[in-house]
Protein backbone atom coordinates (compact mmCIF):
# COMPACT_ATOMS: atom_id res chain seq x y z
CA UNK A 1 0.00 0.00 0.00
CA UNK A 2 1.18 3.59 -0.50
CA UNK A 3 1.68 6.35 2.12
CA UNK A 4 1.32 9.64 2.10
CA UNK A 5 3.18 11.86 4.91
CA UNK A 6 1.23 15.04 5.18
CA UNK A 7 4.02 16.22 7.77
CA UNK A 8 7.41 16.46 7.65
CA UNK A 9 9.30 14.61 10.59
CA UNK A 10 12.39 16.37 11.49
CA UNK A 11 10.24 18.38 14.29
CA UNK A 12 11.17 19.73 17.73
CA UNK A 13 9.12 17.65 20.25
CA UNK A 14 7.46 21.53 20.90
CA UNK A 15 6.33 20.92 17.77
CA UNK A 16 5.59 17.32 17.73
CA UNK A 17 2.77 18.36 20.70
CA UNK A 18 1.71 21.40 18.67
CA UNK A 19 1.16 19.38 15.85
CA UNK A 20 -0.73 16.85 18.32
CA UNK A 21 -3.04 19.00 19.42
CA UNK A 22 -3.84 20.40 15.69
CA UNK A 23 -4.27 16.69 13.88
CA UNK A 24 -6.55 15.17 16.85
CA UNK A 25 -8.98 17.03 15.75
CA UNK A 26 -9.74 15.29 12.83
CA UNK A 27 -9.72 11.76 14.36
CA UNK A 28 -12.91 10.13 13.81
CA UNK A 29 -14.39 8.08 16.70
CA UNK A 30 -17.10 6.21 14.91
CA UNK A 31 -17.01 2.56 12.98
CA UNK A 32 -16.26 3.98 8.89
CA UNK A 33 -15.04 0.71 7.65
CA UNK A 34 -16.20 -2.02 5.54
CA UNK A 35 -16.41 -5.58 5.69
CA UNK A 36 -13.28 -6.95 7.48
CA UNK A 37 -11.22 -9.28 5.38
CA UNK A 38 -7.33 -8.51 6.67
CA UNK A 39 -6.02 -6.96 10.22
CA UNK A 40 -2.49 -5.82 10.58
CA UNK A 41 -0.87 -5.43 13.72
CA UNK A 42 2.20 -2.89 14.03
CA UNK A 43 4.97 -2.85 16.36
CA UNK A 44 7.98 -1.35 16.31
CA UNK A 45 11.80 -2.83 17.62
CA UNK A 46 15.41 -1.13 18.00
CA UNK A 47 18.67 -2.17 17.03
CA UNK A 48 22.07 -1.15 17.78
CA UNK A 49 21.51 0.12 20.65
CA UNK A 50 18.49 2.34 19.87
CA UNK A 51 20.24 3.72 16.50
CA UNK A 52 18.08 1.78 14.31
CA UNK A 53 14.54 1.87 14.27
CA UNK A 54 13.04 -1.63 12.99
CA UNK A 55 8.97 -1.81 12.04
CA UNK A 56 7.24 -4.45 11.41
CA UNK A 57 3.60 -5.18 9.67
CA UNK A 58 1.95 -8.75 9.87
CA UNK A 59 -1.11 -8.72 7.72
CA UNK A 60 -3.42 -11.77 9.44
CA UNK A 61 -6.79 -13.13 7.70
CA UNK A 62 -9.80 -12.24 9.25
CA UNK A 63 -11.69 -13.78 11.20
CA UNK A 64 -9.09 -17.03 10.82
CA UNK A 65 -6.25 -15.15 12.05
CA UNK A 66 -3.55 -16.65 9.51
CA UNK A 67 -0.71 -15.01 8.46
CA UNK A 68 -1.13 -13.73 4.62
CA UNK A 69 1.68 -10.84 4.45
CA UNK A 70 4.01 -8.77 6.53
CA UNK A 71 6.93 -6.66 5.73
CA UNK A 72 9.95 -5.19 7.91
CA UNK A 73 11.47 -2.21 7.45
CA UNK A 74 14.37 -0.26 8.86
CA UNK A 75 15.63 3.21 8.91
CA UNK A 76 17.98 5.40 11.60
CA UNK A 77 16.33 6.46 14.92
CA UNK A 78 15.49 10.22 14.17
CA UNK A 79 13.42 11.73 17.30
CA UNK A 80 15.03 11.28 21.21
CA UNK A 81 12.49 9.19 23.55
CA UNK A 82 10.01 11.14 24.83
CA UNK A 83 6.96 10.28 26.37
CA UNK A 84 3.65 11.16 24.59
CA UNK A 85 5.61 11.55 21.55
CA UNK A 86 6.51 8.09 20.30
CA UNK A 87 4.54 8.11 17.38
CA UNK A 88 6.68 10.57 16.23
CA UNK A 89 10.12 7.84 16.87
CA UNK A 90 8.18 5.29 15.29
CA UNK A 91 5.81 5.91 12.35
CA UNK A 92 8.44 6.99 9.50
CA UNK A 93 9.68 3.35 9.82
CA UNK A 94 6.27 1.82 9.82
CA UNK A 95 4.98 3.76 7.02
CA UNK A 96 8.17 2.44 5.19
CA UNK A 97 6.89 -1.12 6.30
CA UNK A 98 3.45 -0.20 4.99
CA UNK A 99 4.16 0.06 1.58
CA UNK A 100 6.37 -3.09 1.73
CA UNK A 101 3.16 -4.99 1.72
CA UNK A 102 0.90 -6.24 -0.91
CA UNK A 103 -2.21 -6.50 1.19
CA UNK A 104 -4.12 -3.88 2.23
CA UNK A 105 -5.58 -3.92 5.35
CA UNK A 106 -8.92 -3.33 6.83
CA UNK A 107 -8.28 -2.51 10.39
CA UNK A 108 -5.08 -1.29 12.21
CA UNK A 109 -4.08 -3.03 15.55
CA UNK A 110 -1.14 -1.21 17.05
CA UNK A 111 0.68 -2.05 19.76
CA UNK A 112 0.41 1.68 21.79
CA UNK A 113 -2.49 3.85 22.37
CA UNK A 114 -5.10 5.31 21.07
CA UNK A 115 -6.77 8.12 22.68
CA UNK A 116 -5.73 6.87 25.55
CA UNK A 117 -3.21 9.97 25.43
CA UNK A 118 -2.65 13.15 27.45
CA UNK A 119 -3.59 15.00 23.92
CA UNK A 120 -5.72 11.99 22.48
CA UNK A 121 -3.42 11.37 20.03
CA UNK A 122 -1.31 7.97 20.30
CA UNK A 123 0.39 6.48 17.94
CA UNK A 124 -2.75 4.74 16.07
CA UNK A 125 -4.38 7.94 16.00
CA UNK A 126 -1.16 8.99 14.21
CA UNK A 127 -1.08 5.82 11.97
CA UNK A 128 -4.83 5.80 11.38
CA UNK A 129 -5.20 9.83 10.45
CA UNK A 130 -1.85 9.09 7.88
CA UNK A 131 -3.08 6.24 6.07
CA UNK A 132 -6.55 6.96 6.38
CA UNK A 133 -7.28 2.77 7.98
CA UNK A 134 -9.47 2.05 10.85
CA UNK A 135 -7.00 1.94 13.72
CA UNK A 136 -6.99 0.55 17.53
CA UNK A 137 -4.00 1.25 20.37
CA UNK A 138 -3.70 -1.97 21.95
CA UNK A 139 -1.76 -1.20 24.93
CA UNK A 140 -0.16 -3.18 27.51
CA UNK A 141 0.43 -0.68 30.10
CA UNK A 142 -1.35 2.45 30.95
CA UNK A 143 0.03 6.05 29.72
CA UNK A 144 -3.41 8.23 31.20
CA UNK A 145 -5.95 7.73 33.34
CA UNK A 146 -8.06 6.11 36.08
CA UNK A 147 -9.69 2.55 36.33
CA UNK A 148 -11.00 -0.22 38.82
CA UNK A 149 -10.08 -3.57 38.40
CA UNK A 150 -11.88 -5.48 35.45
CA UNK A 151 -13.45 -9.00 36.51
CA UNK A 152 -10.96 -11.96 36.04
CA UNK A 153 -13.03 -13.71 32.86
CA UNK A 154 -11.81 -13.18 29.19
CA UNK A 155 -14.19 -10.38 28.21
CA UNK A 156 -14.28 -8.38 31.27
CA UNK A 157 -13.20 -4.96 31.11
CA UNK A 158 -13.90 -1.33 32.87
CA UNK A 159 -13.63 2.36 31.58
CA UNK A 160 -10.43 3.64 31.73
CA UNK A 161 -11.14 7.51 32.60
CA UNK A 162 -9.55 11.08 33.02
CA UNK A 163 -11.76 12.99 35.10
CA UNK A 164 -15.46 12.32 33.46
CA UNK A 165 -14.52 11.63 29.87
CA UNK A 166 -14.45 7.53 28.73
CA UNK A 167 -10.89 7.55 26.99
CA UNK A 168 -10.97 3.64 26.20
CA UNK A 169 -10.98 0.32 28.03
CA UNK A 170 -8.91 -1.77 31.00
CA UNK A 171 -9.96 -5.44 28.94
CA UNK A 172 -9.18 -8.96 30.45
CA UNK A 173 -8.32 -10.74 27.40
CA UNK A 174 -7.41 -13.90 28.86
CA UNK A 175 -8.94 -15.10 32.55
CA UNK A 176 -6.64 -14.51 34.95
CA UNK A 177 -3.85 -12.41 33.14
CA UNK A 178 -2.89 -8.80 33.26
CA UNK A 179 -5.46 -6.72 31.72
CA UNK A 180 -4.66 -4.86 28.36
CA UNK A 181 -5.57 -0.85 27.39
CA UNK A 182 -7.60 -0.46 24.46
CA UNK A 183 -8.14 2.82 22.90
CA UNK A 184 -9.86 3.76 19.15
CA UNK A 185 -7.65 5.50 17.19
CA UNK A 186 -9.24 6.29 13.98
CA UNK A 187 -12.86 5.32 12.32
CA UNK A 188 -13.73 3.07 14.57
CA UNK A 189 -15.83 3.41 18.45
CA UNK A 190 -14.51 1.94 21.50
CA UNK A 191 -17.37 -0.84 21.57
CA UNK A 192 -16.23 -2.13 18.08
CA UNK A 193 -12.72 -1.95 19.33
CA UNK A 194 -12.99 -4.10 22.00
CA UNK A 195 -14.95 -6.55 19.90
CA UNK A 196 -12.19 -6.72 17.32
CA UNK A 197 -9.32 -6.86 19.60
CA UNK A 198 -11.49 -9.79 21.08
CA UNK A 199 -11.59 -11.34 18.10
CA UNK A 200 -8.31 -11.44 17.35
CA UNK A 201 -7.24 -13.06 20.53
CA UNK A 202 -8.30 -16.38 20.67
CA UNK A 203 -5.54 -17.72 23.55
CA UNK A 204 -3.38 -15.79 24.58
CA UNK A 205 -3.25 -12.41 26.46
CA UNK A 206 -2.34 -9.97 23.52
CA UNK A 207 -3.64 -10.17 20.02
CA UNK A 208 -2.24 -12.55 17.75
CA UNK A 209 -1.54 -9.53 15.32
CA UNK A 210 0.56 -8.38 17.97
CA UNK A 211 2.22 -11.14 18.76
CA UNK A 212 2.95 -11.67 15.08
CA UNK A 213 4.24 -8.53 14.49
CA UNK A 214 6.06 -8.59 17.69
CA UNK A 215 8.04 -11.48 16.52
CA UNK A 216 9.02 -9.95 12.59
CA UNK A 217 9.79 -6.65 14.78
CA UNK A 218 12.18 -8.43 17.78
CA UNK A 219 13.14 -11.47 16.33
CA UNK A 220 15.82 -12.52 13.52
CA UNK A 221 15.02 -10.98 10.42
CA UNK A 222 11.90 -12.61 8.57
CA UNK A 223 11.82 -11.32 5.16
Amino acid sequence: MHTLPPHAWDLSPREAIALQQRLRNEIVLADRFGPLRHVAGVDVGFEAGNTITRAAVAVLGYPGLELVDHAIARRPTSFPYVPGLLSFREIPAVLDALERIRTTPDMLLCDGQGIAHPRRFGIACHLGLLTDLPAIGVAKSRLVGTHAEPGNEKGDWTPLLDGDEIIGAVLRTRRGVKPLYISPGHRVCLETSIRLVLDCTPRYRLPETTRWAHRLASGPAVE
